[in-house]
């Protein structure tokens, strides 16, 4: 019988029953969970609040425990709602030079490049900074909410779904570091202001983040649907697809497969697969369509200045140079990471996974993975230089005295950064771990035909 996880009498006995009683208490078998990185099927622990449970096999966190997990989502996602509506209603920015200014608000990013005809940038923006994180925000409302009146609202399943895949792409931070260095790039040029939009979009990005990182998945889908047992016979310390197993990467639930190495999850309704069908493939078909779009992102120019009514287009490498001469080594440094050794880095990194995950062996198989996380990790923060462009375009508009146009790289750049996030998350970290065998042994054969599912 597994201890409890959190000591009763810390918590009033009004508290709802989704902050009183964690899985751990309301149920006394175990919990299985199959690690979305190495495939390792393994027990949750009995959890106290601050602490997570690691793969033994990968070292990867499947579940993080909070104190209080609902009400500590609910205040963050509000406090961030807060924050975001405070940020849309007060000038962002705000430059003067020669007597001549501009000030502009946090929309203006996106919509002064529709007007210079680049809409799938504007859209990028808009989508990633404003659009996708409050209607996370909101989701994460409904649900605690929900489960706070003690029943989960209606299509509380559904969200809690969609949810999970909007994570990665909320990139406010992103945007912030990109306003900072937008300042920097312009503070010797002109007079910068800062509007109060611009410290509550601080607010929002930091309350944003710790929302994200406040919901305790494995929570959440215990409250909402409960916990089916784990498929008889299931065997710990060994890998979910030799048992013809898998977890459901959206809600954790281990789940057994059919024949075909397929199927649907009992608790979330998620489409499952042993192995992401035809991984490899798709992540070279991604990386090969990134490098192929690099080159114009890097050939032509990113942005053009125009100062006293001489036009200078600039390129990312240029931009860097020029930084450079102008002194400005850590913001040059900053462009020089995100926007030319993150890119080629993830390029490089997922190309020589994809080569060495058919050949993997376990003895080397945790530093790929770690390289995963990385290359993961990184991908977003190559978005900077968009960012960047965005407020330049929307804030230095003083016609032939200075303005700033964007031009034809910066949407070439901007689909490198989503299509190398798409490869990563095409990528099967699991296939690392996969030691091949002998073609006629018959595990090997149903481990490649659950592969090559289509």
């Amino acid at each position: 019988m597994p201890r409890p996880a959190f000591r009763h009498v810390a918590l009033p006995r009004q508290a709802p029953l989704v902050d009183r009683a964690p899985p751990e208490v309301r149920i006394s078998r175990r919990r299985l969970r199959a690690c979305h990185e190495c495939d390792w099927l393994m027990a949750l622990p009995p959890l106290h609040a601050g602490e997570q449970a690691v793969c033994p096999r990968c070292r990867h966190s499947q579940v993080r425990r909070h104190r209080y997990p609902a009400q500590r989502s609910l205040a963050l996602a509000l406090a961030a709602l807060t924050a975001l509506a405070l940020a849309l209603a007060f000038p962002f920015l705000g430059f003067r030079v020669s007597g001549v200014g501009n000030r502009i608000e946090l929309t203006q990013t996106a919509a002064q490049l529709i007007g210079h005809d680049e809409p799938l940038v504007a859209i990028a923006v808009l989508l990633t900074i404003l659009v996708l994180p409050a209607i996370y925000l909101a989701g994460v409302i409904w649900l605690q909410a929900g489960l706070l009146r003690g029943s989960p609202l209606p299509a509380s399943r559904g969200l809690a779904r969609s949810l999970a895949h909007l994570e990665p792409w909320m990139m406010a931070d992103v945007f912030l570091v990109g306003t900072l260095v937008s300042l920097i790039k312009i503070a010797g040029l002109a007079q910068v202001e800062l509007g109060p939009s611009f410290w509550a979009f601080g607010a929002f990005a930091l309350l944003l983040l710790a929302t994200s990182q406040s919901v305790d998945r494995d929570w959440l889908w215990f409250a909402l649907a409960g916990e089916p047992s784990a498929p008889e016979g299931s065997r710990t310390g060994e890998t979910a697809a030799a048992q013809r197993l898998t977890g459901c990467p959206t809600c954790g639930l281990v789940n057994r497969l059919d024949t075909g190495g397929q199927g649907r999850c009992r608790r979330c309704g998620e489409p499952l697969h042993a192995r992401h069908p035809r991984s490899i493939q798709r992540t070279w078909a991604l990386l090969a369509a990134a490098a192929i779009l690099y080159i114009p992102a890097n050939i032509y120019p990113i942005m053009t200045t125009t100062s006293l009514g001489r036009s200078d287009p600039s390129t990312i490498i240029g931009g860097i140079v020029e930084l450079i001469e102008m002194g400005s080594w850590p913001v040059a440094l900053v462009i020089l990471v995100a926007s030319v050794i993150v890119p080629v880095g993830k390029l490089l990194a997922l190309a020589w996974l994809c080569l060495v995950a058919p050949r993997a062996h376990n003895h080397f198989a945790l530093s790929r993975t770690r390289l995963y996380r990385l290359t993961e990790f990184i991908g977003r923060w190559s978005m900077v230089d968009i960012f960047v462009v965005a407020i330049l375009v929307a804030l230095i508009r003083a016609g032939n005295l200075m303005s700033v146009t964007p031009g034809p790289a910066a949407l070439a750049f901007g689909a490198v950064v989503v299509i190398t996030m798409l490869a990563a998350m095409s990528f099967d970290p699991r296939l690392i771990w996969d030691t091949p065998t002998p073609p006629s042994h018959s595990a090997d054969k149903e481990a490649a035909h659950e592969r090559l599912a289509p």
